[in-house]
This record gives C-alpha cells, structure tokens and sequence, in this order.
C-alpha cells in the first residue's frame, strides 16, 4: 500500500490487536495513520444496532353487516297465506247465499232435492249444480274477488322476497310495494262483500223465498278481508323499523401476529 501502510487480517475472533472488530476482519488502525479518510474514533462509535422489529400492529376496524327479521313482517306474511287459501274458500263454494232448497255462489247455483216451487228468480230446473245467473252483481262479485286474490298472492310474495333479500333498499322496496297491493286486494274484497248483498236486495221481490241467509262462504269472504287488512296494519306499523344495522367492530393484533387479536 501507499507510504508503506500496514493491513493485517486477523481470523480469531475477539483478538487483542489494537483497532475496531467486525466480524472476523479487524483493523489496525495505526497502519492507517497516513490516510486522512479513516477515522479510528467514528469508526468504534459507530452503533451496529439492528432493526427492531415492530411490536405489534395498529388495530384495525371492521363493519359487519347484521340482518334482523322483524316478527311483524313475518306474521304480516302470514296473514297474506291465509288470506290466499280464504280466498279459495270463498270462490269455489256455493254458499253464499242460502234458502229452502237452493244455494246460490259466484259461479255456480245448486237446486237441491224437493226443494219448493216455483224456484227462484224464475229458474226451471231440476236437482243438481248449474251455472250462475248472469247477474251483472253476481258477475261484479266474482271478478272482484278474483283480482282481490291475485292480488293477495302478489303481495304475499313480495312480503316473502322482502324478508328474503339483505339489500337493503330491495328490502325497503318490495315492503313498500307489497303493502300498496294488499290495499288494492283489501279494496276490491270489500267492494265484492258490499255489492253483493246490496244489489241482491233489489231482487228480493223475485226470490219466491220468505226467509234468506248469507251462507259460510261469504263469512269466509269477510274474514279474508279482516287478515288482509291485519297483514296491512303490520306492514304500515313496522315500515320505518330497520332490519340492518352495521356494528363496528376493532380487532387489536398483538406481537406482530395477526392470529392474536382482541375485539
């Protein structure tokens, strides 16, 4: 080397030659007194500390979603099933209007046996079920019944779906449309239950009866309307209540692993 600088290896570790130890090179730092670049001092100050390692991690916050199904809706949808079969009830019979030996329905009208004559309304006919009069009332009645049905069963499903879904703005939306159905249902059965006891009265005169009676079937009308008009109550009273919430929650990782962590 230059100006007759002396460099020495030493392969002991932890020798008594004069200098600074890295590893198993040392220094002698006399042998480089000629050179102004090597600092013996900074050299033994300089801290060979190493990279700590961080201790544990900033705690981190999560959002979970929690979906909760009001009982309300769910009786509301109830209602709506048993609105359905009521319905059904109430079509298919011929029990609606009743006297000595005849039955009178939506559709269909029963003449029984040794039912008195003359029959009424004018009818001729012998023992059996035959095709309603074509009465625009009784006509009126059936068709209205028939969209109050559908009706009923379009709303029941969109109760379902609305109970179904976790979006909550479908959720809000098939509530809210359900609810405007089952009205129109509710609307159509009681314009049906109302038109056709009032337009029978007209032809009273008619009926060769003294004594008429409304049967079961048209009770069963009146009670689909009554659960229609629960299942609306329980949709308009529970419309604002939410069904999501979001709870917040902060999980805390200890030493670095995230498997430890606190809530």
């Amino acid at each position: 080397m230059a100006g007759g600088s002396e460099f020495q290896v030493s392969s002991v570790m932890g020798s008594s030659s004069k200098g600074s130890l890295l590893g198993d090179v040392s220094f002698v730092g006399d042998s480089f007194s000629d050179i102004s670049e090597f600092d013996k001092q900074s050299l033994e100050a300089q801290d060979f500390r190493p990279l700590r390692k961080p201790s544990g991690m900033a705690p981190t916050t999560t959002i979970e979603t929690v979906t909760i199904v009001r009982p309300l809706k769910v009786i509301a949808f109830i209602c709506g099933a048993i609105v359905v079969l009521l319905m059904v009830l109430a079509l298919a019979s011929t029990d609606w209007l009743l006297s000595n030996g005849w039955r009178q329905g939506l559709f269909e009208h029963c003449v029984e046996d040794g039912a008195p004559e003359p029959l009424p309304f004018g009818i001729n006919q012998k023992k059996g079920c035959y095709r309603a009069r074509n009465e625009p009332y009784i006509m009126a009645s059936a068709g209205l019944c028939i969209v109050a049905l559908l009706l009923d069963v379009f709303g029941t499903f969109l109760t379902g779906m609305g109970l179904w879904t976790k979006d909550p703005i479908k959720k809000y939306k098939y509530y809210r449309l359900a609810l405007y159905v089952m009205v129109a249902a509710l609307l159509s059965v009681l314009i049906a239950l109302v038109v056709y006891p009032v337009c029978f009265t007209g032809e009273l005169d008619k009926g060769n009866r003294n004594l008429w009676e409304f049967g079961w079937a048209y009770g069963v009308g009146w009670g689909a309307a009554i659960f229609l008009f629960g299942s609306i109550v329980l949709l308009i009273c529970d419309k604002e209540s939410e069904e999501i919430y979001f709870k917040e929650r902060t999980i805390t990782h200890e030493s670095g692993d995230p498997s430890n962590s606190k809530t």
